[in-house]
């Protein structure tokens, strides 16, 4: 009898690129493989104590550099610690393509993840498509992303064609398996970097359907105190509706939050003021939630331009010359979005889209099972 699979995972330690990968990880758990997840004690707590110093970047790059060496030793002392144990395939974020290359000189099976949305796009594709304005954020690494998608026997991202064809029928072999925050319901904090209150439920219940501004910047982005109570409050106060918001203890001098998904799909949510990150942009289209638009760097602008020019879901904040989001701007753009029935209507439909894709009918569910019984033989 054949040895038994046994998948290493490891992710960018960031919680946008821990928590997709750990949703992953569960699934492939639930199929009978065993999975290591490579996210230690020690990069664990420097990346939760970094958050207060708003120095992620710079530690994950100090990882980055440090990593293939460990990494290497790592999968040498779990394979020699038992021969039916030996490591047979790797899930690497994109981001880490040293861990891939360490793979290939070992002859072990690859699959690099994709977390955010799907690009590297060609460049003339993107210029005519979604304008000059989405450009700034590219990154110089984006060609060595592209070089270490030549090592990987499988290419994931937590994406599902039915909503993403355009980007997927340009990256050859690309296997969506998402949204993964749908295929897999199983309650865990694992995957968050800070604690998580449930509480906000019991208020939601006692508010009117469809009334309720849920309101979240993700684990990264920061404002100025003028931008962020200034004007992003007294905004939200103007427009006497209910509201639901976020506060890390590193965005402002704020008490600590963070909310399950499960808000997402109270009836009483009517938006997702959002910073357009890749995990939140799923969240909102698979709760069916209209979303505001306030993205903050990297992938984020490229997000809103999905959601607000190609589905056509959400409407995006525009800076004042000052570079400020107004009061007056959050205000009118609410109440925009309040009372276009369009935009519902096509969020829901994009919903039950996401929710489709991750059945036994669905094409996200299709592409995994080929992937674990691939995986397996």
């Amino acid at each position: 009898m054949g040895r038994h699979p046994h998948v290493l995972v490891i992710p960018l330690p960031l919680q946008g690129h821990v928590a997709p990968l750990m949703k992953l990880s569960h699934k492939i758990v639930d199929h009978g493989i065993k999975v290591t997840f490579v996210n230690t004690e020690f990069i664990h707590a420097k990346v939760t104590a970094s958050m207060a110093r708003n120095d992620t970047l710079k530690l994950a790059e100090s990882i980055l550099k440090a990593m293939p060496g460990h990494f290497k030793d790592l999968i040498e002392k779990i394979n020699q610690s038992n021969d039916d144990d030996q490591i047979s395939c790797i899930i690497a974020d994109t981001t880490i393509g040293s861990a891939l290359e360490v793979a290939e000189k070992m002859g072990i099976k690859r699959a690099a993840f994709f977390p955010a949305a799907q690009e590297p796009w060609p460049f003339n594709f993107i210029s005519q498509t979604w304008g000059s304005t989405v450009l700034p954020w590219s990154c110089p690494g984006d060609s060595k992303i592209l070089n270490h998608f030549k090592l990987c026997n499988w290419l994931l991202c937590n994406s599902f064609y039915e909503y993403d064809s355009p980007a997927c029928d340009l990256i050859p072999g690309i296997i969506p398996v998402g949204p993964l925050l749908l295929g897999n319901q199983l309650v865990s904090h694992a995957e968050s970097f800070w604690p998580q209150d449930s509480t906000c439920l019991t208020w939601l219940d006692k508010q009117a359907m469809g009334s309720v501004i849920y309101v979240a910047f993700g684990s990264l982005a920061s404002f100025s105190q003028k931008q962020y109570f200034d004007e992003l409050a007294l905004g939200l106060e103007l427009i006497s509706q209910p509201f639901l918001w976020v506060v890390r203890s590193d965005i402002t001098d704020g008490p600590l939050a963070e909310f399950l998904h499960k808000v997402l799909d109270h009836p009483s949510i009517a938006c997702f003021l959002s910073h357009c990150g890749w995990n939140s942009t799923l969240e909102g289209i698979s709760m069916g939630v209209p979303f505001l638009c306030w993205p903050y760097f990297a992938d984020q602008f490229h997000n809103k331009s999905y959601i607000c020019d190609a589905w056509k879901i959400g409407l995006g904040l525009t800076p004042d010359e000052n570079g400020f989001i107004t009061r007056h701007e959050i205000k009118t753009k609410i109440e925009t979005l309040f009372s276009d029935y369009v935009i519902k209507t096509i969020a829901l439909k994009l919903k039950e889209m996401a929710k489709k894709s991750v059945t036994e009918v669905g094409s996200s569910f299709k592409n995994f099972e080929s992937f674990i019984e691939q995986v397996k033989n």
